[in-house]
């Protein structure tokens, strides 16, 4: 019986070893891909006999909260997300932190950070059968050409309207970052002998030299009724025609109006590339070799950092593997994909799929 004892406890003790130098235990869940995080919100309030603290921190709870759902969710579905309650919202919210406080005049000023659960999050908006989108951030090559048709002219850079205000109309929330052409002669030249053919150009010579893969084309038909957008769009190696027609505007208000508006689709589109099938909940089981510790820490590296996993951890351990239990909010092709873009492969040709 002695001797069975000796036998074991070496086992338990390499066991105990190998989980403490890769840091891995069981039921591990994911920490990066948890919360979504809404940084550097800005509330003041007037100090006064009615002051309370809470109030500020409450209202910067609920402009967090409209931050959030702006940024990952698309404009039609918004409002119905917009009147969610005070308690409700503090029902998603893992943490908050305040970075700086002050008083100056009579007024509390204060800078505040809130961390809000990725899982929550998607159970709510599950339940009101919206799929959320993964709020990335995308910079985008835009070409703005305004088409007098009255006058059959084109109306470029500076001399262009959109041209001009199209940046200082930014808002914090988009999360599409244009690129404007600069002022080139070649460019305007080569744009104007492309007058008639403009709807089937496809700009590759200006395009190219800013490096960048992603690109909309807007062009702006302006007559004395109306302005009709034509946007030839490629956010994801995919082209998409979109069609909106405005009012023509008067004032700079209208204009901004229009740039608004047009942004506003822009940013749904970026979205939809990026939607969440929360529904989709695919089980995988994952094997590493044990003896790769470097290989170890590159997948679970990989694997915190893909937001459709929504939880992972290690279901098995034996002399030979690691296997990894995960749920990926996605298809087994998509997931494949994650893998092969990290610079990995996966030998799927088992039931439990091996990290190669």
């Amino acid at each position: 019986m002695k001797s069975k004892i000796l036998l074991i406890k070496p086992n338990i003790y390499l066991i105990i070893l190998i989980l403490t130098s890769l840091k891995i235990f069981f039921s591990t869940t994911i920490s990066i891909a948890e919360n979504f995080d809404i940084k550097n919100i800005e509330i003041s309030k007037k100090f006064d006999i009615n002051f309370q603290k809470t109030d500020v921190l409450n209202e910067g709870f609920k402009i967090a909260y409209q931050n959030l759902i702006s940024n990952i969710t698309k404009s039609d579905d918004q409002n119905e997300l917009k009147n969610f309650n005070l308690s409700n919202i503090k029902t998603t919210i893992n943490s908050f932190s305040i970075k700086e406080e002050k008083f100056i005049d009579n007024i509390y000023y204060v800078n505040l950070d809130v961390s809000f659960s990725k899982k929550k999050i998607f159970s709510l908006l599950e339940q009101k059968n919206i799929f959320p989108s993964l709020p990335k951030k995308k910079k985008v090559m835009f070409i703005p050409i305004l088409v007098d048709e009255e006058k059959n002219d084109l109306i470029l850079f500076s001399e262009n309207e959109f041209y001009k205000n199209w940046i200082s109309e930014n808002d914090t929330k988009d999360l599409i970052e244009y690129v404007l052409p600069n002022e080139d002669l070649e460019d305007i030249n080569l744009i104007r002998e492309r007058y008639s053919e403009l709807e089937n150009y496809n700009f590759e010579e200006i395009i190219n030299k800013y490096s960048l893969d992603s690109y909309i084309i807007s062009l702006f038909y302006k007559n004395s009724e109306k302005i009709r957008v034509l946007s030839k769009i490629n956010l994801n190696n995919r082209l998409v025609l979109d069609n909106q027609v405005y009012k023509n505007f008067n004032s700079q208000k209208e204009l901004k109006t229009i740039i608004r508006e047009t942004k506003i689709k822009f940013n749904d589109l970026w979205k939809k590339e990026n939607q969440v099938n929360t529904s989709i909940k695919l089980p995988l089981i994952i094997s590493v070799d044990l003896n790769e510790n470097k290989k170890i820490k590159i997948f679970e590296n990989i694997i915190e950092n893909l937001d459709l996993v929504s939880n992972f951890y290690i279901s098995k351990i034996d002399n030979i593997k690691v296997y990894y239990t995960l749920t990926y909010n996605g298809t087994p092709k998509a997931f494949i994909s994650n893998i092969e873009d990290a610079g990995y492969q996966l030998d799927f040709s088992k039931k439990i799929w091996d990290f190669k």
